[in-house]
C-alpha cells in the first residue's frame, strides 16, 4: 500500500514540476537569456552571472528591483512585467545551472586579491571576503555567490556600493569605503577566476 501512495504521489509531483521548470524556462528565455544566458552564464562583463547563486538570493533580488530597494533601469521594467510568484521559481531555475569560471588576466593582482579575500586588511579594518561569502565565494542566502562572477561587474557594485548608488548593508558600506581601487581590482581579479 505504502508503494502505491509513494508511486501516485510521484506521478502527481511529476506534472506539476515539469510545468514549473516550462514556466521558467519560458521566462528566461523572453526575459532574461538576452542579458544572462539561458544558462545565466553571462557573456557580457557587466552584466552579472546568474547561474549557481543561491535561490532565495536571486528571489530577493529580483523582489527589490521591483519595489525600488535596488535600482536598475535595465531591471526595473523587466521585474516589473513578471509575476512576484515567479521569483522563486526563476531562483530555482538560475540556482540549478552550472556556473562558469572566468579567465585571470593579471595572476600578480589575482594573486594578491586570494590573500586580500582571506585576510581582509588589518591596517584599514577590511575584514576577510570569506567570513560572509565563504571559503570558496558560493555565498548563501544573505551574500551573493562570487565565484567566477566578472571582473568588471564586481568592480562597479564595490564602486556603487562606495557611492551609495547601489543600497547595501552596512558591513558592505563601511567594506567599500575602505577598500583602495587596487584592493578592489585585485578582489575581483581572484574572484572571477574561481
Amino acid at each position: 500500500m505504502l508503494g502505491w501512495v509513494l508511486t501516485s504521489s510521484a506521478l502527481i509531483a511529476g506534472p506539476a514540476l515539469s510545468d514549473s521548470a516550462d514556466r521558467a524556462t519560458a521566462i528566461v528565455t523572453s526575459n532574461c537569456a538576452a542579458c544572462h544566458g539561458m544558462d545565466g552564464n553571462s557573456v557580457v562583463p557587466t552584466f552579472p552571472k546568474l547561474a549557481g547563486r543561491h535561490p532565495e538570493y536571486i528571489a530577493r533580488e529580483l523582489n527589490e528591483f521591483v519595489t525600488g530597494k535596488r535600482k536598475s533601469d535595465i531591471m526595473a521594467p523587466i521585474t516589473a512585467r513578471l509575476d512576484p510568484g515567479d521569483f522563486k521559481l526563476l531562483g530555482a531555475y538560475f540556482g540549478a545551472q552550472k556556473p562558469t569560471r572566468g579567465s585571470v588576466l593579471d595572476p600578480k593582482a589575482a594573486e594578491e586579491g586570494r590573500k586580500f579575500y582571506f585576510e581582509g586588511n588589518e591596517q584599514s579594518g577590511v575584514p576577510a571576503c570569506e567570513g560572509c561569502h565563504g571559503t570558496d565565494a558560493q555565498g548563501g542566502k544573505r551574500f551573493p555567490r562570487l565565484a567566477g562572477q566578472h571582473r568588471e561587474y564586481l568592480v562597479e557594485q564595490i564602486y556603487n556600493f562606495r557611492t551609495n548608488a547601489r543600497i547595501a548593508t552596512r558591513i558592505m558600506r563601511e567594506v567599500s569605503n575602505r577598500m583602495t581601487d587596487a584592493e578592489i581590482k585585485a578582489v575581483a581579479e581572484y574572484l572571477t577566476g574561481l
